[in-house]
């Protein structure tokens, strides 16, 4: 979907995909193949080396520096991808606030939890109402600093080196409870692909416990590649494990992005489409 926007609209896209920043690591991460890539300019995708650990501050200290390159060319922008704490760290990057005391925090956490979105987002809007259109994580999170320090989110980042944050418009592209289908399918056709290839001749270069091996199913395509599973048995627990990051996805995406700021997309819609245009357009405009 994302492929096909950033087509018709002249756009790049921005990978969000902690996993796909590593060079090498292709087939399991799902990587945007070389066609994809000659279609449609891609940032973020092998930037990092194996072994490097890389940081959501990192990513969004880069990717800021892309989405720039893009505004100066006049070229639109699309960030693609499902790795939670780098979108957060985009739209709610991170600033340098004094120590909070930890037992008075979680008391005053414990307190907002308790109460519904909308009044915390009054409250938010009467203290520091830049931050009152995030999502229920965000808008505690601003309560709780302006309430133990006695300044609001926004005005941290004005005195913070980090820069201010990215306000986005959200397309959440989910087919509901076709999902499971889909990511069966999938996990067979990286299989098909070749990943136990690709992960054979990985172990000969890259050190056993670099970052990039702990994305979804590597761990277990290394255990059938030495034998120690069986490969219907590898595709069983990729398949599980996957189902498992989907439902943490969708818990995350629910909970932390501000719901006037999202539209939700089944992509097997007869209207997908057209929605996915509307949406495009609806976000030029702001």
């Amino acid at each position: 979907m994302a492929l096909q926007l950033a087509e018709q609209f002249g756009a790049t896209i921005v990978s969000a995909d902690s996993r796909q920043v590593y060079r090498r690591f292709d087939i399991g991460t799902a990587k945007p193949d070389r066609a994809s890539r000659e279609r449609v300019p891609h940032m973020g995708v092998d930037v990092a080396e194996p072994d490097e650990r890389y940081s959501a501050a990192r990513w969004a200290r880069e990717a800021g520096e892309w989405l720039e390159a893009c505004e100066r060319s006049r070229q639109p922008a699309v960030v693609v991808g499902g790795t939670g704490f780098y979108i957060r760290a985009l739209t709610d990057p991170l600033f340098d606030s004094p120590a909070l005391d930890v037992d008075h925090r979680a008391a005053i956490e414990r307190e907002l939890d308790d109460l519904g979105t909308e009044e915390l987002r009054a409250r938010c809007d009467s203290v520091d109402p830049a931050r009152a259109h995030l999502g229920r994580a965000q808008l505690i999170r601003a309560l709780v600093i302006v309430t133990l320090t006695g300044t609001p989110i926004s005005e941290w980042y004005g005195r913070s080196p980090h820069g201010p944050a990215v306000r986005g418009r959200y397309l959440v592209v989910d087919p509901g409870a076709r999902l499971t289908g889909r990511i069966e399918e999938r996990v067979r056709g990286m299989i098909d692909a070749g990943w136990p290839d690709e992960v054979r001749a990985l172990q000969h270069t890259v050190a056993p416990d670099a970052p990039a091996w702990n994305a979804t199913g590597y761990a277990t395509v290394r255990d059938y590649v030495r034998g120690d599973t069986a490969l219907d048995d590898a595709q069983r627990r990729i398949v599980i494990a996957t189902r498992q990051y989907a439902k943490r996805q969708r818990t995350w995406f629910r909970h932390q992005l501000p719901a006037d700021r999202v539209t939700q997309l089944d992509p097997l819609a007869p209207d997908a489409w057209s929605r996915a245009e509307a949406w495009w357009m609806e976000s030029e405009d702001r």
